[in-house]
């Protein structure tokens, strides 16, 4: 099997020659040649596939109706992604036995975005390797695509650091929520109730934002977090977390725009108790209850937007923020089900429709 291309095989790769080696590092699984036999078509005009290719080695041919055109490995035109416009105007065809790069390109357009968005960001505030790397992890995070610089950088300047020993409680589940953090070094557990009752939700990874559930729904912390190893977290206070994160993280829609990006292929998602969502809910509706929905999220589709509602909106804010954090398109219902005229709730909640619940075990299961 071929090994996967190393930083300096990328370098006369454009775009990908802007990217830092972390996010190369996260690449890395995508970074291995595919081969492609003499007479094999890559793709054909019309293809919709979103994939990026880069030609190593060998020789294709694009033909479109305009024309054809040899690409060489190792020419100026194989530096750049073979014919990148969705749906694609030709068709590529080996002319002899080649090699390809292939990579998603949501993953890198979002990879590029951030590169270049932070890129001044970077260089400004990165004082060492080690911290220019944990700046990297941490603004790679996806809820960062949709925060502006100018706040990325006044959060850094009012984040508080705290030095943590191993078995320490970051935050503990009931107590009330003030601020929120974010991990820098070591290693974190998610937590859920007491004893024989006591359930681990998740492992948190450097550059993780957590206990901000607490600051957006308005309630106590839902979750225990503890320290793996000594490490340090960084503190942000509830004022500054609402002024310079939420607002542009979190994305609400009136009932009359949720219809239509339902229309064009989104999902409600009920994130309210199992019991609420039971005695009525919205047709075809997914269950995920807001203190499952990190554990959860992996039965999720990321080629899918979700559309979160609860009673209030607090919760489904919650869930917006966690889901934007974790790579999904998700969308808030604005002030919740309990906002809506009577008529336009009690038409979008059923009390027999179908839906489905997320269960344990990696599978959902239709609910009646």
């Amino acid at each position: 099997m071929s090994e996967p291309l190393n930083p300096e095989q990328l370098r006369s790769l454009t775009p990908l020659n802007v990217l830092s080696e972390q996010q190369w590092r996260e690449l890395r699984g995508q970074l291995t040649p595919q081969p492609l036999l003499q007479g094999q078509v890559l793709f054909r005009p019309g293809d919709q596939a979103r994939v990026t290719y880069y030609l190593l080695a060998g020789e294709l041919l694009l033909q479109s109706a305009e024309g054809v055109q040899r690409v060489q490995a190792g020419s100026e035109l194989s530096c750049h992604p073979l014919s990148p416009s969705l749906p694609r105007l030709h068709e590529a065809r080996a002319l002899t036995d080649a090699s390809v790069l292939a990579l998603d390109t949501a993953t890198l357009n979002r990879m590029l975005t951030w590169r270049l968005a932070y890129h001044d960001l970077l260089l400004e505030l990165g004082q060492g390797e080690d911290e220019l790397e944990w700046l990297e992890r941490l603004l790679e995070n996806p809820l960062f695509a949709k925060v502006p610089p100018s706040n990325v950088r006044a959060m850094l300047e009012r984040l508080q650091r705290v030095e943590l020993a191993a078995g320490s409680t970051v935050l503990a589940e009931g107590e009330a929520g003030d601020c929120c953090y974010f991990l820098k070094t070591g290693r974190a557990e998610v937590m859920r109730g007491a004893g024989s009752e006591q359930q681990v939700l998740a492992e948190l990874e450097i550059g993780a934002c957590f206990g901000e559930e607490a600051l957006l729904a308005d309630s106590p912390r839902n979750a225990t977090v503890t320290m793996l190893d000594d490490g340090v977290v960084l503190r942000l206070d509830r004022q500054d977390f609402f002024a310079l994160l939420k607002a542009p993280v979190v994305n609400e829609v009136s009932l009359g725009e949720a219809s239509r990006l339902l229309a064009a292929g989104a999902q409600w998602l009920d994130v309210r108790l199992q019991k609420e969502y039971e005695r009525a809910h919205a047709l075809q509706s997914l269950n995920m209850p807001l203190q499952l929905l990190r554990l959860k999220a992996r039965l999720l589709d990321k080629n899918r937007t979700y559309l979160c509602y609860c009673d209030s909106g607090k919760r489904s804010v919650s869930a917006v923020f966690l889901l934007t954090q974790l790579g999904f398109s998700a969308y808030a219902l604005r002030d919740g089900v309990d906002a809506l005229p009577p008529v336009q709730r009690d038409a979008l909640l059923c009390e027999s429709g179908s839906g489905y619940l997320a269960r344990s075990g990696g599978r959902t299961e239709r609910s009646l």
